[in-house]
């Protein structure tokens, strides 16, 4: 009976490792199998993939009070003290929100108060002015009599000595003198009188005007749709919605909109490292967190130009706004969107998993292939999954898809002739980046330094710069005549290494005209325009240093070495 029950341990015992030996050949056989990969053949899209929002092309705004048409009122904030639920559907005319009227109550009562103070002051002046006029009327008329008095007074002095008609004749021109006085007096404070009346009753009609529109400001704090829609808020700068307790400015008065849904579009934002290639007219491929099993359509409407800086996010992005193709009743503003811009596609092309391919020692680009050696592949375009492969790979090899664990082995480099055309590549798009940073970095011609001109500046003609300082970068013309003989040299000199034209002095410069071929014998270590004379050498002194020989003059030159 053991010996039965022990044999029938040992066959269990022997199945169970089987049973163990098969499963783990399994796994090290599906563990090959997911280990290697084959390289893919046909259209590749590079996809720059972001994040959005949905909202409506096209929308109306509601707005508060607006203080634009009033040129005395203060601008001041407005607090919202109520505001109906985000996405209520209302009717043009419906209540939306009101906003805190103490301010405004307390400056019309004030602004009310001055108004009444005004009015009583417009009804002084018409009465002191009433008032003035009549008395100067009363004088005008008192000294009509007075003329006529002295006049009969003269009448009366005909058979008087001269000496009486004298004074007869006198009191008459003074009386005649008084009127013509008190009628200047008068028409001087007519025009007074209506001064003072007109600018009373200016100041009133003013005030009147303003205490109107702050009326008409406070029937505007209870903001009402302007037409039918779905109530959404609006985003402050920061990208926070405006609720109960914000605030609006006059410039920027809108607490909410009533978008349009028969158009959609997505607000995404890029990242500085991805925005070159995003372009308007782009194809994207939306889909909507809310509804994965729906796919929809776009194409990039608009991309900025300046990038920004996000809360609690440390590169720059730039905003790119993304119109949809398809219109749907289930689409809702503030929706999240998963947008897919294809900003390159390619088509009949052999492409790998990204991580397949390798960099070796000298960053040539290689795959390990399953026969044990590595190939080098000459790389195109990548995605965030894949990449391009023009060269070295044909559509069924098989590789590793990630670095195998004895890496050690694999020393043979098959497509060494593909080297050259990676490093060529290289070199080319090395001195394209170049030849753009340095077109960024160059400064315009022509900026010279004290007393002197820029590179390829032009001298007038017979100039003299001789005995003065003379900065600049050399490389200039010198037109007919131009002498920089002696002086003190500094930076890289005039004219050395440019042109110069008949009968100009430049040293270590091109002769044109009857200058043309005259040579010149440089002394050791001596290089023109650097701006170093050689020793022993005096500037305008006609003394050559040792070494030196005679350098042809063209006709009419006269300047000195």
């Amino acid at each position: 009976m053991n010996k039965k029950k022990i044999i029938t341990i040992a066959c269990v015992a022997a199945a169970a490792l089987l049973a163990l030996i098969i499963i783990g050949k399994k796994s090290t056989k599906n563990a090959n199998t997911n280990l290697f990969g084959s390289a893919s053949y046909g259209a590749f899209d590079i996809i720059v993939t972001t994040t959005g929002e949905l909202e409506a092309e096209n929308s109306v705004d509601i707005t508060g009070p607006s203080l634009m048409n009033s040129r005395r009122m203060r601008m001041s904030q407005f607090e919202i003290t109520d505001l109906v639920p985000e996405g209520t559907e209302v009717k043009a005319g419906d209540y939306v929100a009101s906003l805190d009227r103490t301010s405004f109550e307390n400056t019309l009562k004030d602004e009310q108060e001055s108004l009444q103070t005004l009015l009583s002051n417009l009804d002084v002046t018409a009465l002191d002015t009433a008032v003035t006029l009549s008395n100067l009327r009363d004088q005008i008329i008192n000294y009509r009599y007075s003329v006529e008095e002295a006049e009969i007074t003269l009448q009366q002095s005909t058979y008087e000595s001269p000496s009486t008609i004298r004074q007869a004749e006198i009191s008459v021109d003074k009386a005649k003198r008084t009127l013509d006085q008190a009628l200047k007096s008068y028409e001087l404070s007519l025009e007074q009188a209506k001064s003072d009346m007109r600018k009373a009753e200016t100041d009133v009609a003013d005030q009147r005007e303003y205490v109107n529109d702050i009326i008409n400001i406070l029937s505007q704090f209870e903001v009402k749709a302007p037409q039918d829609g779905m109530v959404i808020y609006k985003k402050d700068r920061d990208g926070s919605k405006i609720t109960i307790g914000s605030s609006i400015s006059p410039f920027d008065n809108v607490v909410a909109t009533l978008p349009d849904m028969s158009r959609m579009q997505s607000k995404t934002y890029v990242n500085e490292v991805d925005i070159n290639k995003v372009k308007v007219g782009q194809a994207v491929e939306i889909e909507i967190d809310a509804f994965p099993e729906k796919k929809y359509t776009g194409v990039v409407k608009s991309v900025a130009n300046i990038g920004e800086q996000l809360p609690n996010a440390d590169a720059k992005v730039f905003e790119v706004v993304i119109s949809l193709n398809e219109s749907d009743a289930v689409l809702k503003p503030s929706m999240t969107t998963s947008n897919k811009i294809i900003t390159g596609s390619y088509s009949d092309v052999v492409y790998v998993p990204i991580e397949s391919v390798q960099n070796d020692v000298d960053s040539i680009p290689f795959i390990y292939m399953k026969n044990g050696n590595k190939q080098v592949v000459v790389t195109g375009a990548s995605n965030e999954n894949n990449i391009i492969v023009e060269q070295g790979i044909s559509v069924g090899d098989v590789f590793y898809i990630n670095t195998p664990e004895d890496a050690d082995r694999f020393r043979k480099r098959d497509g060494e002739d593909l080297i050259p055309i990676i490093k060529q590549r290289k070199a080319d798009e090395e001195a394209a980046e170049r030849a753009a940073s340095e077109q960024q970095q160059q400064r315009p011609r022509g900026a010279g330094g004290r007393g002197g001109f820029g590179g390829g500046g032009q001298m007038p003609q017979g100039s003299n710069y001789g005995g003065g300082q003379f900065q600049g970068q050399g490389g200039g013309q010198m037109p007919q005549g131009s002498n920089s003989g002696s002086g003190q040299t500094q930076g890289q000199g005039s004219g050395n290494g440019g042109q110069t034209q008949q009968g100009s002095t430049s040293g270590g410069g091109q002769a044109q005209g009857q200058s043309a071929g005259s040579s010149r014998q440089m002394p050791e270590g001596f290089t023109p325009g650097s701006g170093q004379m050689p020793e022993g050498f005096t500037p305008g002194s006609g003394q050559r240093p040792s070494g030196t020989s005679q350098q042809q003059r063209p006709q009419g030159s006269t300047g000195q070495n």
